[in-house]
């Protein structure tokens, strides 16, 4: 099936009534998370992922997918309207958005902020849509040493491309991978690090995990720093950005898309790293490069073209090889697997309804989020004001049923709260979650391919040097470990 028949494949499976109902659904609630500052999406898709153990394969993805997107909409809102990121990919978002919303510009920001998502967003899509089955045909022809070496390959990137300290993000991967040995051997069936307890012989769950470190821990962290916000008032017909911002921002616009196009490809990259490197180069290549943090509008286009573009094209990886290029799709792959599907590159033949029916569900949530956030912006508003006295106790409770309901055991809540108390003990000390949950699910593949590349060598290394693909990532990992400790060593010498 080519790529314009599955498009028009998954329209009709995207447009059968309960589809539509969730996709909707899906973009709503992912847009109030990316609104409510803290959550975020890997939150929110871990606190909501139970609800869909009830639903149809399809109808699940595309709602988590709905909640994913929505979620990368929404987060500029409160980035713009009162300097508070709704989620780590809005962060950049606050420094010229708020600067324009004080200015008395807060509606053309979030204008821009919307049709940039939205122009970005389609282009990955496209993307996708051409990319994934020339990519699936190619990996078919991959064995257990290229994924092994490709898995490797994506933990150096993650490591690499670390918001803080890569040796802390390297550690962080690492507990993952130990974490995801807990239960049986894939290869022998062997009980490892169960210590005798019945409820660690199938591992632990990616679901409570998640819910702790990303849902509790984010409540925990933010019950330390409420206070009251001034939320500036912004009218619907200022929401429409004039020629001249326009103007301005239309290179900005492409250039956002095309960096988070491909790092959106790339294990560690994403929408977050994307949003940085895109604000970085707007302000590089500016004739003006002294307005930006005081309300320029190329320093909103730009970083949110970027994260929906990335948000888009992770998809790819995920979907074609199933390896998650992000935390978001590590857990979006923990439901694929819930719902008996393995991403990967038989996933087009064997489950065509779900490829293509999530495909074409993201363009019609680009076309409903649109719809949405123009004139929803004072909704969203009001929900700002809840008080954290009511909103925290409800997120928590949201937590402890989601953990509950994944197998109906009191474990898994024990499983999310020690989590949450690791996640903010984490965030205090500076650490990052996301390595971990990536580490915790990549841990399982990168063992298996690995045990069975030495099984098909008899034990030895060389089958990794001795196939090409292989030895390329391999050689990028070097490359990529080489390159920090080549800069260290050159600064050594000039100071």
């Amino acid at each position: 099936m080519d790529a314009i028949n599955g498009l028009f494949y998954g329209l009709a499976v995207a447009f059968e009534a309960q589809h539509l109902l969730l996709l909707a659904a899906g973009c709503i609630l992912g847009t109030l998370i990316g609104v409510l500052p803290g959550i975020g999406p890997v939150g929110a898709i871990s606190i909501l992922l139970p609800l869909t153990f009830q639903l149809p394969p399809a109808g699940a993805i595309i709602f988590l997918a709905g909640i994913y997107n929505g979620a990368m909409y929404g987060g500029s809102t409160t980035s713009i309207l009162i300097n508070v990121p709704g989620e780590a990919a809005s962060v950049v978002t606050c420094l010229d958005g708020h600067q324009m919303a004080k200015k008395g510009q807060a509606g053309q920001a979030l204008g821009i902020a919307v049709f940039g998502s939205f122009i970005a967003g389609t282009v990955g899509l496209v993307g996708l849509q051409l990319l994934a089955v020339p990519l699936s045909t190619l990996a078919l022809k991959f064995g257990p040493p290229e994924y092994f070496a490709i898995i490797l390959a994506g933990f150096t990137f993650i490591v690499y491309l670390a918001q803080r300290s890569m040796i802390k993000a390297a550690l962080m991967a690492l507990v993952g991978v130990a974490v995801s040995l807990v239960g049986l051997d894939p290869i022998t069936a062997q009980q490892r690090m169960t210590f005798g307890n019945i409820h660690l012989f199938e591992g632990i769950s990616v679901v409570p995990l998640a819910i702790g470190l990303f849902g509790l821990a984010e409540v925990l962290v933010n019950l330390e720093k409420t206070h009251p916000v001034k939320i500036l008032r912004v009218k619907i017909r200022d929401m429409f950005p004039g020629k001249k911002q326009w103007l301005q921002s239309r290179y900005a616009i492409l250039r956002g898309t095309l960096i988070g196009f491909f790092l959106g490809i790339l294990p560690g990259g994403g929408p977050v790293m994307s949003t940085f490197i895109a604000y970085g180069v707007e302000k590089r290549v500016s004739k003006n490069p002294g307005t930006f943090g005081c309300g320029a509008i190329e320093g909103v286009a730009a970083p949110e073209s970027a994260n929906n573009a990335a948000a888009s094209t992770s998809f790819i990886p995920l979907l074609t090889l199933g390896i998650p290029p992000n935390v978001v799709l590590a857990v979006l792959l923990g439901a694929f697997l819930i719902h008996g599907i393995t991403p990967g590159p038989l996933m087009v033949v064997e489950h065509p309804q779900i490829f293509w029916g999530v495909v074409a569900s993201m363009y019609l949530g680009n076309v409903i989020l649109v719809v949405l956030n123009l004139p929803l912006i004072p909704l969203w508003i009001q929900v700002l004001r809840i008080p954290d006295q009511l909103l925290y106790p409800m997120i928590i409770l949201f937590c402890l049923v989601g953990a509950y309901s994944v197998s109906n055991s009191v474990f898994d809540i024990g499983v999310m709260l020690l989590f949450g108390v690791a996640g903010y003990l984490m965030k205090k000390f500076d650490f990052e979650a996301a390595p971990l949950v990536l580490g915790f699910v990549l841990g399982p593949m990168l063992e298996v391919n690995l045990r069975r590349s030495l099984l098909m060598s008899q034990g030895s290394f060389s089958i990794f040097v001795d196939r090409p693909l292989a030895a390329g990532a391999l050689v990028i990992c070097l490359i990529l470990i080489a390159l920090p400790l080549v800069r260290r060593l050159l600064r050594t010498r000039q100071s």
